[in-house]
């Protein structure tokens, strides 16, 4: 453990304290939490035998990383978590803009002052939470932005010649010395700004405005990037692609149990809602299976992704909309409704972009096909599939519910009803009891009402009933007998 009580270099040395770049830093960390069975990468869910092992491996290789992947894959959280594998303090030259090592400092203010002061050197200690630098990659980003540029009004004031290297004013690199460096959507940056960085990655110097430092900046460089961005607005120039180290791959959750710690993590839940909202699981299970669905859509583009935020932000506004429901009818209790599902549809058509078919069909179509399609796959994992044709006398699990549809003609929900309404109606439709006894039984008895909903929204989806909206509410119909009805 440093004392960072320690104020000067004599009383550093004395320590017998000893310089390491920050790869080494890294390293030496990442092998004392791999030998003690330690996580480097908490909160990272689904990565554990994919990216993990690789991004440890990058960095025990000691090299600069680029993480490839569509938007919401947790590049930008692994990076941030990366600080976690620095020591907790290092030393610099008290005033050093870039963080210069007091044992073997790099710039002119650094070496004047050691010359100057000797083992009296003042020092001061930098957190590692300190040492963290992003930058998003835009096209107005500049060499001066980044590495650094003559400065006219020190030159003016401190009366130099614009040949003195005390003129220059260093950009964000430089003042990242010892520290993570991560240039996100690194595709988006100017080809003549990416071929600024060979320097640095190579050799560690930098180049400004013809100065030949030599100052080897010591810096651990993460890059980000969508594969999108290779074609839509500019690529990684291959001599700078030639100098990252590691390219590692991310990827989208494979299944509902890690999307949902995803989404139970990132989620933001209000702590003083005035009532109690129950979720059952199956509500869950259908805000991660939209995301799903999504990514195998025909009317959303693939290649663009479907970032994991849609269902955080989905699973928010669920939330959001059984609380309101239960404002407007005073209840200290309410659970989650199929019509609080559709409530997620904002979320979801601003986080997809869509092909041109698509495009056709508008954006709230394809949420609520989307939402369909979920509806299926969830109720296909519980009961028997729905048979289209049927031969004459065969029966089937379903007939006695649709039988009961056909003999009642009409049932209707309305989304802002009572709990006791609510689930008064539900219990009223007695083979839907008998459906979920035989295939759900095992499901809790506050789940049973979402489950009985998502019974009826799937046999609209298998064309086995009929799904209007009325006012403020739905109504489900047998598909045949509402023919008649009409007459």
């Amino acid at each position: 453990m440093i004392d960072t009580s320690i104020k000067t270099l004599g009383e550093l040395k004395k320590i017998g304290y000893t310089s390491k770049s920050i790869k080494t830093e890294l390293r030496n960390n990442l092998i004392q939490n791999i030998k003690n069975n330690k996580s480097s990468f908490e909160g990272v869910y689904g990565y554990e035998n994919s990216v993990i092992p690789q991004l440890e491996r990058a960095i025990l290789s000691q090299h600069n990383i680029n993480l490839l992947g569509l938007r919401g894959q947790a590049k930008t959280r692994l990076a941030r978590l990366m600080v976690q594998l620095l020591d907790e303090y290092i030393p610099v030259i008290k005033g050093s803009e870039i963080n210069d090592d007091p044992l073997n400092p790099i710039s002119v203010f650094g070496k004047e002052t050691l010359k100057n002061h000797g083992d009296e050197t003042p020092i001061e200690w930098l957190h590692r939470d300190a040492r963290f630098f992003e930058k998003l990659a835009t096209p107005d980003v500049t060499i001066s932005d980044l590495i650094g540029d003559i400065d006219p009004i020190k030159a003016a004031t401190m009366k130099l010649s614009y040949s003195d290297e005390r003129v220059l004013h260093f950009g964000m690199i430089p003042r990242a010395n010892r520290c993570i460096f991560v240039i996100n959507e690194l595709p988006d940056l100017q080809a003549r700004i990416q071929v600024a960085l060979f320097n640095i990655l190579e050799e560690g110097d930098i180049q400004i405005r013809g100065f030949q430092l030599r100052m080897p900046i010591d810096l651990q460089f993460i890059f980000t990037a969508n594969p999108e961005d290779y074609t839509n607005r500019g690529s990684i120039v291959t001599p700078l692609k030639d100098r990252i180290g590691s390219q590692i791959l991310t990827h989208y959750p494979t299944d509902l149990r890690i999307a949902k710690a995803i989404t139970a993590q990132e989620a933001k839940l209000q702590e003083d809602r005035i009532c109690e909202v129950h979720i059952p699981e199956l509500a869950k299970d259908l805000v991660e299976q939209i995301g799903f669905e999504a990514r195998n859509s025909e009317y959303v583009d693939a290649k663009s992704g479907v970032s994991a935020r849609m269902s955080i932000t989905a699973f928010e506004n669920l939330i959001s909309s059984a609380e309101y429901r239960a404002i407007g009818s005073n209840d200290k209790a309410t659970a989650i409704r199929f019509s609080d599902v559709l409530s997620m549809i904002p979320s979801i058509i601003g986080k997809i972009e869509l092909v041109y078919e698509g495009e056709q069909e508008g954006a709230a179509f394809v949420a609520e096909k989307l939402i369909g399609a979920a509806v299926k796959t969830l109720f296909l994992e519980k009961f028997p599939k729905i048979s289209k044709l049927k031969k004459e006398n065969q029966k089937d699990d379903y007939d006695a519910l649709l039988d009961w549809f056909f003999k009642e003609t009409t049932f209707e929900i309305y989304d802002n009803c009572s709990e006791v309404e609510y689930t008064s109606a539900l219990e009223d439709i007695a083979p839907l009891n008998s459906l979920i006894d035989t295939y759900a039984k095992e499901t809790p008895s506050k789940d049973r009402y979402f489950l009985k909903e998502l019974v009826l929204w799937a046999l609209v989806e298998f064309e086995k009933l009929n799904k209007s909206r009325v006012e403020e509410g739905y109504s489900f119909r047998d598909q045949y007998g509402s023919l008649f009805s009409d007459f």
